[in-house]
């Protein structure tokens, strides 16, 4: 446990790229969104969404990446553990998910409070999580926020561990892998009842769903890791 510790510690020992980078880009993307916004007349009807706000969790997916490439080969010359190394990146950046969730409920509520930020936007507080529950829309949050560190985690696994002709092979495979449900579904005259399926899809629900996904993800990279080489 000292050892995954001091592994979290390690990765925080960048500030710039695990904090100040999120920090800007949510700033900024928000500023953004509501000076386009405040320049675009309002009918007073209807709802006016700024999907900006949720740049910082896409951002997750390169956080995942350089938290392998960057610490993962100064951690095996101190001898740490691929084990620990594991349980301690995966664990602050759950601790991060969190925090981001919670964050991003706060502003949310602030939003609503403020006629959205006074320009009649939602950048926060989209109207089918927000209806729900303040624990669902947190849940929902980390559990997003996870899959992406964990997809970009994993590929860089695969690179350490097969390098370029293994991280071109895993991402031909995930785009034939997505093209083969699509034919699937296709073939099958099934689109109207995936299409039902979205439709009945709760936001408790998809956090269900992407928190299995990135179980599978962290099995996946995990095993992958084991045999990496830095």
């Amino acid at each position: 446990m000292n050892r995954a510790l001091a592994v979290a510690r390690m990765q925080l020992l960048n500030k710039w790229i695990y904090l100040g980078i999120p920090a800007i880009i949510l700033v900024t993307s928000t500023v953004i969104s509501i000076a386009i916004l405040a320049m675009i007349p309002s009918d007073g009807e209807g709802t006016r969404m700024a999907f900006s706000g949720q740049s910082v969790m896409w951002y997750f997916l390169a956080i995942g990446v350089q938290a392998l490439t960057y610490t993962f080969p100064f951690s095996q010359a101190l001898s740490v553990s691929r084990r620990s190394f594991y349980i301690g990146t995966l664990g602050l950046f759950a601790l991060a998910s969190l925090a981001l969730g919670v964050l991003y409920w706060v502003l949310g509520l602030v939003e609503d409070a403020t006629n959205g930020w006074g320009v009649d936007g939602n950048i926060f507080a989209l109207p089918w999580i927000a209806e729900s529950a303040w624990y669902t829309q947190i849940l929902l949050y980390f559990a997003l926020s996870m899959l992406l560190f964990m997809f970009g985690f994993w590929f860089a696994t695969v690179y350490k561990r097969w390098r370029a002709t293994g991280l071109v092979t895993a991402l031909v495979g995930f785009a034939l892998l997505l093209l083969g449900s699509v034919a699937a579904v296709s073939f099958t005259d099934s689109w109207a009842e995936v299409g039902a399926w979205f439709v009945q899809l709760t936001p408790l629900a998809l956090a269900g769903w992407l928190l299995l996904a990135g179980v599978v993800l962290a099995a996946g990279s995990y095993g992958t890791l084991r045999r990496a080489t830095p």
